[in-house]
């Protein structure tokens, strides 16, 4: 939604404003005015010294950036039973995920929802995508509204027997649940909510299937993503079956082009990542989750090869339960430290390129560049305000790469989202934080008694 009737709000005296524009200025003493959901100036607090507003905000001793942008990041059911799982559980992994999600009642979506949505916006994402796994959508709408946050769902969908305890559905059935999401919610509450076809892989997906998703968000004027991690079984059985790479494959059934977001991006080749630049496909990757999984994305994921090529590529943290964090800000860091050590070369993904990774080029890899991911007039007022007053801010002279590699989502102050404040001195103005934690531990203990599942610490609870 635009909006330039409304309440007009003015940031001032802030220390550094990094706005990601075209000629990616940064602002000293800089101030921001917003009018309603939208900025209407961006300039120094001097040269708009005469505006007034009806609520000023002291940006003294704070770097602003525009809100962060996570690609892909499994928001309804983590939550519940984060950090129930061991490290090594290997393949049993996404079974026990999805047979838990199964059991999760609306109400049990939403308070999860809420919570994930809450630690987001604390550590300064204000935009993400929830890549279809949301079963309760009509009820965990309210908790987006709540929230305020800016969202991109859908339905997830196979045709094809899989061994994830996903539910398989006709082709038929699947293309009908994909429109009908795209229907309902695309542009719902008034516009921050959007809505994609969301294949779940390849793999567990007929070439029809794929197909007919991607030309049902074409009709709708709406995208398409699905998850691209190609295990070493993928890749040879592509070839074997199809004489040709999972990228190639995609092509083929008509599931590569402009509409196209391919998530995690691991398992691919150079001459891949040419590829999927060319025919306009974006990618976001998931280095927490990577990471964490062992998934070797400095050897597997082609990172600096898409930048290269000229992808549009953002950044994602997954789920709270397989990363187990949802800041996009860590996935910043990473992105621009991995393939540093991994390549041993300090040239690969500088600070500078991290940060348009969550932010402007993120907000391009899903379609959204022309109304966020920038701090410019005209676009909509996402913004975050850091303190460097605090200690891992110290000493600051370079904020690209204070904010990269030293600071973290502790230090964010401030948060609006299309222009509302939604956290202010470092607190959620939409939720009492502390009673949401705990209805959402007793709804996960109360899943894991009525599922069965259990894994246990393994050093002894006394």
């Amino acid at each position: 939604m635009t909006s330039t009737n409304g309440p007009t709000v003015k940031i001032d005296h802030v220390r550094y404003v990094i706005t990601m524009s075209p000629e990616r200025r940064i602002i000293t003493d800089g101030a921001v005015v917003i009018n309603g959901s939208d900025i209407t100036q961006v300039g120094k607090s001097s040269d708009l010294d005469y505006i007034t507003a009806d609520t000023v905000i002291d940006g003294s001793g704070m770097v602003m950036t525009p809100g962060f942008v996570n690609g892909h990041m499994h928001v309804s059911y983590a939550h519940a039973v984060r950090g129930l799982f061991p490290d090594d559980l290997g393949a049993a992994y996404l079974p026990n995920v999805f047979q838990l999600q199964a059991a999760m009642t609306a109400a049990d979506e939403y308070a999860t929802s809420l919570l994930a949505i809450t630690e987001l916006l604390k550590y300064g994402t204000t935009t993400f995508l929830d890549p279809g796994t949301t079963t309760h959508l009509d009820v965990c709408l309210d908790a987006y509204r709540n929230a305020g946050c800016r969202i991109i769902v859908g339905r997830n969908v196979q045709d094809r027997p899989n061994p994830l305890n996903l539910p398989v559905h006709s082709t038929d059935d699947a293309l009908a649940m994909t429109q009908a999401a795209i229907s309902e919610y695309d542009g719902a509450l008034d516009g921050m909510v959007s809505a994609w076809a969301m294949p779940f892989a390849a793999e567990y997906c007929s070439p029809e299937l794929l197909s007919a998703c991607c030309r049902a968000a074409a009709f709708a004027n709406t995208r398409a993503t699905l998850h691209f991690t190609n295990s070493p079984r993928w890749i040879e059985q592509c070839r074997q079956v199809h004489g040709c790479n999972p990228t190639e494959y995609l092509e083929r059934c008509g599931a590569l082009g402009p509409g196209m977001t391919l998530s995690h991006c691991l398992g691919i080749g150079d001459d891949e990542a040419g590829l999927i630049a060319d025919r306009g496909a974006a990618a976001v990757m998931c280095p927490t989750a990577a990471v964490k999984g062992g998934a070797g994305m400095t050897h597997h994921g082609r990172l600096p090869e898409l930048l290269a090529h000229g992808a549009a590529v953002g950044l994602g943290t997954d789920a709270g339960n397989n990363s187990n964090l949802l800041e996009t800000l860590r996935s910043i860091y990473l992105a621009a430290v991995l393939y540093k050590d991994g390549r041993q070369d300090v040239s690969m993904v500088p600070a500078e390129t991290a940060l348009e990774l969550g932010t402007i080029t993120g907000a391009a890899a899903l379609g959204l560049a022309h109304r966020i991911g920038s701090i410019e007039a005209g676009k909509a007022a996402d913004l975050v305000l850091f303190d460097t007053r605090r200690a891992e801010w110290g000493s600051l002279h370079n904020p690209v790469n204070s904010l990269v590699y030293n600071a973290d989502g502790r230090s964010v102050h401030t948060v609006l989202v299309n222009g509302r404040v939604r956290v202010q001195n470092h607190r959620p103005v939409f939720v009492d934080e502390a009673e949401l934690v705990a209805e959402v531990q007793s709804r996960g203990e109360n899943l894991l008694e009525r599922t069965g599942v259990s894994f246990q610490p393994r050093w002894p609870v006394v």
